[in-house]
């Protein structure tokens, strides 16, 4: 793999650590702005609606610009909005540069997926975007912890300083090791008109639809693992972080293997990794009752979860060829985002209204099986163009 995608996964890094250190620093946020805990939780929220917010907005206004100019202005961006926060003298001020710092999220990963399949060859292309999105996993396993730690044992500013360094660091090596590339000529730009060009095209909406579900599955289980390892499996409050190691230790693995596979056969990928993911969902239901099975069932849920990233994003770009691809491809980062999102509200619903804390995993399992729904009738649709004979779609 070319130097050129470890520059991409160092600012997929440096993004990962920034969207999730705040998690373990809500109480310190909390005490030190004066703010309830549920306001700083709001944190969170901000940021992830600035990465759904920030892809089309970035996308309309950027489409001059070319791909590694893009690259390091997120970064910019980026590094900017993380020392804003580091140095925010209030909740307010801190919570617009979340979603500042938010708006550099999608755009990055989005282009940096076009970047990287540009760098090697098509049979590597997947592996490609896998690589960058290691960043994202190893900043779950290593840089999270890492920032936690940081933050409570020298003030929560502390741990947006060492992001903001990372943000440094990476804007350095995407700089030296991205090849220039040329900006896009005016009748290619990627422009609101063509963005909206991009959304209308039936292949790509199915494909961010199908995003959407599977990650709905993914955070309505995720977002409730500490309780439901403490309340139902037996386990004490302190074994949740090394267990979640684990669940650190399944989404390299299956994010590596899920590029592999798609490189080989992308189709097949898709589907067999959104079957394989709603299958751990279901197998979790019956798992966390027993402390190892549950273990194990947190390790096979983060590589099933990660295992479907880069098919995902694969299929979209393969989906948008032509001038909105980039778009298309930063609309499918804000898709996981937005599935995050419904999935955390599926599973306090589940909880609040439904069956309850043990049911949360056999309901996130249902989902993904709506996403390959979705799936199949994309396939379905494209067979019956290729054949000429349009398929109309029944309910």
């Amino acid at each position: 793999m070319p130097l050129a995608l470890y520059a991409l996964t160092a600012g997929a890094f440096g993004i990962g650590v920034t969207e999730f250190v705040i998690m373990g620093l809500l109480l310190d946020v909390s005490a030190d702005l004066g703010v309830s805990i549920s306001a700083a939780g709001m944190l969170i929220s901000g940021y992830a609606l600035g990465v759904v917010v920030g892809a089309p907005l970035l996308g309309a206004l950027t489409g001059r610009l070319s791909k590694k100019t893009l690259l390091l202005a997120l970064m910019v961006v980026f590094t900017v909005g993380n020392l804003t926060c580091a140095l925010a003298p209030d909740y307010w001020t801190l919570m617009a540069a979340r979603v500042l710092t938010a708006f550099a999220h999608a755009s990055f990963f989005g282009v940096g997926s076009v970047v990287a399949t540009s760098l090697v060859a098509p049979n590597r292309k997947a592996s490609a975007i896998a690589l960058m999105f290691t960043g994202l996993t190893v900043a779950n396993i290593l840089g999270v912890p890492f920032g936690t730690w940081l933050g409570q044992a020298y003030g929560w500013r502390s741990a947006f300083l060492a992001v903001t360094l990372v943000g440094v660091i990476a804007f350095a090596v995407i700089a030296l090791l991205v090849p220039h590339d040329e900006p896009a000529a005016a009748d290619e730009e990627e422009s609101s008109e063509s963005a909206l060009a991009v959304l209308g095209r039936r292949p790509v909406l199915l494909g961010l639809l199908t995003t959407v579900l599977s990650w709905v599955g993914v955070f309505a289980a995720f977002t409730y693992l500490a309780p439901i390892l403490t309340r139902i499996s037996g386990f004490s409050e302190v074994a949740v972080s090394p267990i979640l190691l684990v669940f650190g230790g399944g989404l390299v693995a299956g994010n590596l293997l899920g590029g592999r596979l798609a490189d080989r056969r992308l189709v097949p990928t898709v589907i067999g990794t959104l079957v394989a993911l709603s299958a751990v969902l279901f197998v979790m239901t019956a798992a966390i009752h027993q402390p190892i099975a549950a273990i194990v069932a947190v390790g096979l849920l983060g590589a099933a979860a990660f295992a479907t990233v880069a098919p995902l994003q694969m299929w979209v770009l393969d989906k948008a060829r032509g001038a909105g691809q980039g778009l298309a491809s930063s609309f499918n980062i804000a898709a996981f985002n937005l599935g995050n999102a419904i999935g955390a509200w599926l599973g306090g619903f589940v909880i609040d209204h439904g069956p309850g804390l043990g049911a949360v995993t056999l309901v996130a399992g249902l989902v993904p099986l709506a996403a390959l729904a979705v799936a199949a009738l994309a396939l379905r649709l494209e067979r019956g163009r290729k054949l000429g004979a349009p398929v109309t779609a029944q309910c």
